[in-house]
């Protein structure tokens, strides 16, 4: 049974935690830093512990403060949220051995599809293709070296332990393997204290493929459908859509079991996302694990009407999956924009500070979920993610009017403020991205060319008025918040009446 639940995170995925508990009955301990102490989140929980200052390190990333404040709370359940210490084994190890319940896989999963060359190990013994490397760690660039002489260039060289983007170097030809698995190892080192590498085959031209699965504890699965992710920079992800509308039914139906298959047969329990990279002909490759709630998770939840956040929570409290595989039916089409607090034209330079007008979009199928509010601070301490804007439509082309109409709708403004909202419409009308010819590659090769777009744009979507006032803003509380209890727009899903571990 799960009655208090302590969140350890903050912005968005706090918040967005907050509410799943909220129409759960669960009372909700928010954790935050000096800077964090008039969020969103502090004034939605019914208890608000501090942790440390700004610096992650001595607040977020702080175990023994986050542990301490749960058992002083009477909590007996944690959530990680995603980043942070979302996928930290010892964390949840430490929260199991101090009675708290983690909302996610148990600690030995995630340690192993936290190595992202177990993984490939694991995953290859299951049966999931992987691309031509090794699933063991390179040890030597001379061994790494004749690897890559084997498989063919180019090659990736990855950190074991990487995430976030981290960690990953092209090598396209032997003369530049030394100087690649050097600074691979050397970044792996200072970044995830790990410095173990592995080599892989780089493919070229190919689309970020997820799938979402949903495991509990007595070894039930299902696959939740896909997103397509190929839209990024440097491996990090700026849109992401769902379905992949390039796999075929079948193409789609195989990556789910594969997926799913995977993931029971590590005994994974809980929301997790499998990743592949697939090539032209529709051919799929197991890349990693993510062992968390994703980001882009919202894009599943609208397009089967699915709460994952809900699930994850009652999947942690032992209950069953309440649904089969041939009860999810996504519909439609959903994108995501990441709107980060980044300057596009200064290299995605962070671009922090008081968010003096914060106009939110409205409108049919269309959710933002954010954990900052008009008159809050953008902190340069924290990721630059201000919120993400969701929609949803019958049809792709659909999707991409509604998210143009949205953005433009869309107004954040504060001294020394940029966005990547320009970004995202200028995205929106590229051709190849219209026609969903785009690679992972797409923003390296195009990005001058998407921002000249996105600088000649102005506020009106396609046919529509500029977007000028007529929207409410969204006040700062002052006193006594009330907890918010919106669904964010959210397809409602089918009440449970208990937490029992039955």
């Amino acid at each position: 049974m799960i009655d208090r639940l302590l969140i350890a995170n903050r912005g968005e995925i706090a918040v967005r935690i907050a509410r799943a508990c909220r129409e759960l009955g669960i009372e909700v301990v928010a954790v935050h830093s000096t800077s964090d102490r008039h969020s969103a989140v502090v004034a939605m929980a019914d208890e608000a512990v501090h942790i440390g200052p700004p610096a992650p390190r001595r607040s977020y990333l702080h175990v023994p403060n986050i542990v301490e404040a749960a058992l002083r709370a009477g909590a007996d359940a944690v959530h990680p949220g995603y980043g942070f210490l979302s996928e930290d084994p010892d964390f949840a190890e430490i929260c199991a051995a101090e009675g708290l319940t983690f909302v996610g896989p148990p600690p030995a999963v995630m340690q192993q599809m936290g190595n992202k060359a177990t993984a490939r190990r694991l995953m290859a013994e299951a049966g999931l293709p992987l691309l031509p490397g090794v699933v063991e760690p390179v040890r030597t660039a001379e061994e790494g070296r004749a690897i890559a002489d084997e498989i063919g260039y180019p090659v990736i060289v990855k950190a074991a332990a990487g995430g976030g983007g981290r960690g990953m170097t092209v090598v396209r030809a032997p003369e530049d393997f030394d100087e690649a698995f050097a600074t691979t190892r050397a970044v792996a080192r200072a970044v995830f204290r790990d410095p173990t590498v592995y080599v892989e085959r780089f493919l070229s031209g190919a689309r970020h493929v997820e799938v979402q699965v949903l495991c509990d504890a007595h070894g039930n699965g299902v696959s939740l459908g896909e997103r397509d992710c190929s839209l990024q920079r440097r491996h990090q992800k700026l849109l992401e859509e769902g379905p992949a509308g390039h796999l075929t039914p079948e193409q789609r139906t195989e990556l789910g079991r594969l997926a799913v298959h995977g993931a029971l047969s590590v005994g994974y329990t809980g929301a997790g996302t499998m990743e592949f990279l697939v090539d032209g002909s529709g051919a799929a490759y197991f890349m990693e694990m993510n062992a968390r709630i994703q980001v882009e998770h919202p894009v599943t939840e609208l397009l089967t009407g699915v709460d994952l956040v809900r699930e994850q929570i009652l999947v942690a409290a032992g209950r069953r999956l309440a649904f089969r595989q041939e009860d999810v039916v996504p519909r439609g089409a959903a994108i995501e924009c990441r709107i980060n607090a980044e300057d596009p034209t200064r290299g995605f330079a962070p671009a922090p500070g008081r968010l003096e007008v914060l106009q939110v979009p409205d409108g049919p199928w269309t959710r933002f979920d954010t954990g900052y509010r008009q008159g809050d601070t953008v902190s340069p301490d924290y990721d630059s993610l201000l919120g993400k804007l969701v929609v949803w439509a019958p049809d792709r082309d659909q999707a991409i009017r509604r998210m143009d109409r949205a953005l433009a709708e869309m107004r954040v403004e504060g001294p020394g403020v940029h966005t990547t909202i320009a970004l995202h419409r200028a995205l929106l009308r590229d051709p190849d991205v219209v026609a969903d010819r785009h690679d992972v590659q797409f923003l390296d090769r195009c990005l001058p060319a998407v921002l000249a777009r996105a600088a000649s744009l102005d506020d009106a979507a396609p046919g529509l008025p500029a977007a000028r006032g007529g929207l409410q803003l969204v006040p700062t509380p002052t006193a006594d918040p009330r907890p918010d209890r919106s669904t964010e727009g959210e397809i409602p899903c089918p009440p449970r009446p208990s937490l029992s571990t039955t």
